[in-house]
């Protein structure tokens, strides 16, 4: 009996302190955050095809839209028109973040990762920043593509556009991911969700059609639409030209989605059970 009790003494301060190690320590966060994202990393490295294979629409966009496009004073057309197709690439991919983990739901593995020792807000964070990868690979295709036909590649507005537009991507794959575990195994609530919101944020953003003649009710609803400015960000930047305003104003549109689709995206994922 004596056993017995020592045994449970020396195990409870040995638990206490393992506990207390797990929640004290900032570094630990860091590295569950980069465990989680190298695990979410390995499948598009494995399989970079998987990048190409979710262009397929954007290209498809870009194959029917280009020779309907009109010449411009300024010069080709698809100078206005490839940012707003890196941006909707951006917005489609980044809206797709969920259907992975509604699988993972469905098939129970979603359910052994809340009880493993990763901290929940690092499983999101670590999800949520894959995005950043899949964005800069499609840009990269994409520029590649229309290059050789009348687009003027300005390599320092490329790059300020990508910087522009991650932590757009981050903060939608987050609300993403928090739409998925609010829809659990219901598979088609996530995609019911997805599906009526990308299509209205498309096209008041003015991706495909510019909203200058657009009635007041519909300007009303684009000046409310994040993505609008952040477009506008990226059609200047790609077109080499530096506007302090309209680039602040893009950038804070992305900042507002990433640091609101973090935090509603850790709340849902620290409530998910």
């Amino acid at each position: 009996m004596t056993i017995e009790i020592t045994q449970v003494r020396d195990a409870a301060p040995a638990a206490s302190v393992r506990r207390t190690a797990v929640a004290a320590s900032p570094v630990g966060i860091v590295a569950d955050i980069g465990n989680v994202f190298a695990r979410e990393l390995m499948p598009v490295l494995r399989n970079p095809a998987s990048v190409l294979f979710a262009m397929v629409q954007p290209l498809v966009f870009l194959a029917l839209f280009a020779p309907l496009l009109p010449e411009t004073p300024t010069g080709s057309a698809l100078q206005w028109f490839v940012p707003g197709i890196v941006s909707m690439t951006a917005l489609m991919s980044a809206s797709f973040t969920g259907a992975n983990l509604s699988e993972e739901i469905v098939s129970g593995s979603f359910e052994r990762l809340l009880v493993s020792p990763v901290r929940r807000s690092a499983l999101l964070i670590g999800k949520s920043l894959r995005e950043m990868v899949p964005l800069v690979l499609q840009t990269l295709v994409i520029v590649l593509a229309v290059a050789p036909f009348a687009f003027d590649v300005h390599v320092v507005g490329i790059v300020g556009g990508i910087v522009v537009l991650v932590p757009f991507s981050v903060g939608l794959g987050a609300l993403s991911l928090a739409l998925a575990v609010a829809a659990k195994d219901q598979a088609w609530v996530f995609w019911t969700v997805q599906q009526t919101a990308i299509f209205p944020l498309l096209l008041l953003a003015g991706v495909l059609l510019p909203l200058d003649g657009a009635p007041g009710w519909l300007q009303t609803a684009a000046d409310l639409n994040p993505l609008r400015y952040i477009v506008d960000a990226e059609r200047a930047l790609f077109a080499g030209d530096y506007p302090m305003d309209t680039i602040a104003a893009g950038l804070a549109g992305s900042v507002i989605v990433g640091v609101l689709g973090l935090w509603i995206g850790v709340r849902a994922m620290n409530r998910a059970s």
